[in-house]
């Protein structure tokens, strides 16, 4: 095994028994006394009004999957960010992280530019599909 992975084993072996401990101290400190009023339902300060199973409309679910869509697609924007001196140097990076002068180019603002221009059709598309209307 490559003694490079052995810190990101040993963070996994930590984090692994940190959650074990608190869960077995959790399960050996508290002592469980439940009563008929703290086995009620109760969310926002209200009593539940209705049957769980009930349908929802359609467009919760939409608006749900529009924006995990949209969210996942922004993360997209981190190894961007990361990487933009690279991306907009035609030669290597020299290694005060600095470009060289005159080998500046734009492509990795073009790059972003195309992707969110991409972004921004998908969003016009369901807009003018009508799918964030609530009426």
């Amino acid at each position: 095994m490559s003694r490079a992975y052995l810190p990101v084993l040993m963070l996994l072996g930590f984090v692994v028994m940190n959650g074990l401990l608190i869960i077995a101290l959790s399960a050996l400190t508290v002592r469980s006394r439940p009563t008929p009023v703290k086995q009620t339902p109760y969310e926002s300060g209200i009593p539940p009004l209705g049957d769980a199973r009930e349908r929802f409309s359609i467009k919760f679910y939409l608006v749900a999957i529009l924006f995990i869509v949209f969210d996942i697609e922004t993360v997209f924007m981190i190894p961007w960010g990361v990487y933009y001196k690279q991306l907009s140097c035609s030669v290597p990076v020299l290694q005060a992280n600095t470009c060289p002068t005159g080998h500046v180019s734009f492509f990795g603002l073009g790059e972003m530019l195309v992707f969110m221009a991409i972004l921004l059709v998908g969003l016009a598309y369901v807009w003018k599909k009508g799918a964030l209307q609530w009426d």
